[in-house]
């Protein structure tokens, strides 16, 4: 039996939890150009979303949500009334992450598909897993009426 590094285990773990990959780009995300276009659209969101919040600078999807604070801050962005992210600090990933899932969950309806352990037992969190989680938040917040799309 092939030995699976940690990587492909957080998601192969998402794969198996959710009974298989979401079938195509985010709701109203779908551009001609294809899935880069998607993941650059998505990464710009939530680039936009999180300016300004400190020792948050997203600019890609796997070490810049390294600390859990872009998590939170993306969070915070729509649910201001949900924590104080002003006493959120770097150095406390598992309560960042925590924080942040918790309140994904509860407020936007957001399926748990990462684990706060896996995210702090990996000093990079993988791009693929980061990516999917922003992708099921972003429909979730689309589905309340939080995110406005263009209709075609």
């Amino acid at each position: 039996r092939p030995r699976v590094g940690s990587r492909a285990q957080g998601r192969c773990a998402i794969l198996e939890k959710f009974g298989g990959a979401a079938k195509g780009p985010a709701p109203h995300l779908r551009r001609s150009g294809g899935a880069a276009t998607v993941k650059t659209m998505l990464l710009e969101w939530c680039r936009a979303r999180t300016r300004g919040y400190a020792h948050v600078d997203v600019q890609n999807f796997s070490g810049s949500w390294g600390s859990g604070l872009a998590f939170c801050a993306l969070l915070h962005s729509f649910f201001p009334d949900a924590f104080d992210f002003a006493t959120l600090e770097p150095s406390a990933r598992r309560e960042n992450f925590a924080l942040a899932f918790a309140t994904a969950e509860e407020r936007a309806g957001c399926a748990p598909l990462l684990e706060v352990e896996d995210m702090v037992r990996l000093p990079v969190p993988d791009a693929k897993c980061v990516y999917t989680y922003v992708q099921e938040l972003y429909r979730c917040l689309v589905a309340k009426g939080l995110v406005k799309t263009k209709k075609r």
